[in-house]
């Protein structure tokens, strides 16, 4: 048996090779993360987002059972983005619509290529159509620091509480500092809710740096305008996304003011062509028109940029939104809370003493940047405006039920009180009343 010993160990070494090989990490450049998912629009489609660190193929295997195999695949795009910083940073970013989803069914899903997968992750597809009852998780300056609303926003996540998260600007602070490893981090933190969720965006001041590249780069929006301006159906709601910023950063582009305004006033008369399907219209940017923060910022001005315009006159957003009859507008910027009476030109047109938010005849503003950041709250002025209704100075998050037609119920989640309901209003306009302020 002597003679035989040395081929048998090189057996056992090459059989000990050979298993080593096959069970070694793929790539860690090529294995995907940061992966989050968006609704591009179109009914029964949800666009999956994600980050490798080298080049490699972009697909998506998908399917309805928890384990074994998943049968569906769709193939998508990926492209290079090389951050602004000294460092020049490479990352990969690939986007994948998945298409022909059955509406209100859980999928189960991958991402990645041969050379990485993710791990599994569960989204549930949109239903179609306007009869049914959305509910939303809304917030806006929300940091890699000091994030403090997350950890319940994930626990509501995984009970399947929302159907998508509306993140009204202002990400990481930033996405682009320590070369963008910031915005890395932040993406990998809101990984287990906006892998779960769409997670829909806008633009805030703290996205600005090299002409919001990590913004356009990192997420992706219905319609071509880099995620900058939007709009979607959702539910009995038409849901309008928009950028305060190019009202700020003139050196990027003063057309961009122009652009974004008469593309908002095409989109709101074809919402309003709509009414009748989708009585509610919701707008989202970053910088609110109305504020009673103890600060210099826009909204603390009578003639706000966002509001009055350009120069207090040129393609300012009030009028228009007050012509076309937007319902409720959702702003962040100041890390608070603030519920407006509704409100037009500093006048309040609430419904009635009794019911001010029961037919109200102007718009109704939240201001929800409270998720929680490295700059902390916003103080109050020590006397609040007689348009300002509730004000709160703690860390939350806002819930946004679109129950019908005719109601939205607006509550305010406390993380400072440990889930706590801190606001809690319905918004209630017959469809009788729809037009009457136009």
């Amino acid at each position: 048996m002597g003679p035989f010993l040395p081929c048998w160990s090189c057996c056992c070494l090459l059989l000990f090779f050979s298993l080593g090989v096959q069970g070694a990490p793929k790539d860690p450049n090529a294995a995907p993360e940061q992966v989050h998912l968006s609704y591009p629009g179109e009914p029964g489609s949800m666009t999956v987002t994600w980050t490798t660190w080298v080049p490699t193929q972009s697909e998506v295997q998908f399917g309805l059972q928890l384990s074994g195999p998943l049968p569906l695949r769709a193939q998508g795009t990926v492209s290079p983005f090389v951050d602004g910083g000294y460092l020049r940073r490479k990352l990969y970013i690939h986007r994948v619509t998945l298409q022909g989803l059955l509406p209100g069914v859980q999928y189960v899903y991958r991402c990645g290529s041969t050379q990485g997968w993710s791990r599994r992750f569960r989204f549930r597809a949109l239903k179609n159509g306007s009869h049914w009852s959305p509910l939303l998780a809304v917030f806006g300056d929300l940091g890699a620091d000091n994030p403090r609303a997350l950890p319940r926003l994930r626990r509501d996540t995984q009970q399947g509480m929302y159907d998508a998260v509306l993140h009204v600007g202002d990400f990481a602070y930033n996405m682009d500092q320590d070369n963008a490893r910031v915005g890395d981090e932040f993406m990998r933190l809101i990984e287990p809710v906006a892998a779960s969720l769409p997670y829909m965006t806008c633009p805030g001041n703290h996205e600005e740096r090299y002409n919001f590249s990590n913004y356009k780069a990192r997420f992706s929006m219905p319609g071509n305008n880099e995620g900058l301006w939007y709009s979607w159906d959702l539910g009995p709601a038409h849901i309008i996304s928009f950028s305060t910023e190019v009202y700020f950063y003139l050196h990027y582009g003063r057309h961009l003011v122009e652009r974004q305004f008469h593309w908002l006033e095409r989109d709101l008369q074809k919402a309003n062509k709509d009414r009748a399907a989708r009585p509610w219209i919701i707008t989202m940017g970053h910088r609110p028109m109305y504020c009673s923060n103890a600060d210099v910022d826009d909204c603390t001005w009578h003639e706000s940029k966002v509001r009055k315009g350009l120069f207090g006159k040129l393609f300012g957003l009030e009028d228009l939104f007050y012509k076309y009859g937007v319902d409720l507008q959702l702003w962040a910027h100041e890390h608070s809370y603030e519920r407006l009476w509704p409100i037009y030109n500093y006048q309040v047109f609430n419904g009635s003493r009794e019911m001010p938010y029961t037919n109200p005849r102007g718009p109704v503003h939240i201001i929800t940047g409270s998720a929680g950041c490295e700059e902390r709250l916003t103080r109050f002025t020590l006397f609040p405006r007689p348009w300002s209704a509730v004000r709160v100075k703690e860390y939350g998050y806002t819930r946004l039920h679109i129950l019908n037609g005719t109601h939205v119920h607006i509550q305010q989640v406390s993380d400072d009180q440990d889930g706590k309901i801190v606001d809690d209003v319905w918004v209630v306009r017959p469809l009788l009343h729809r037009m009457m302020y136009l």
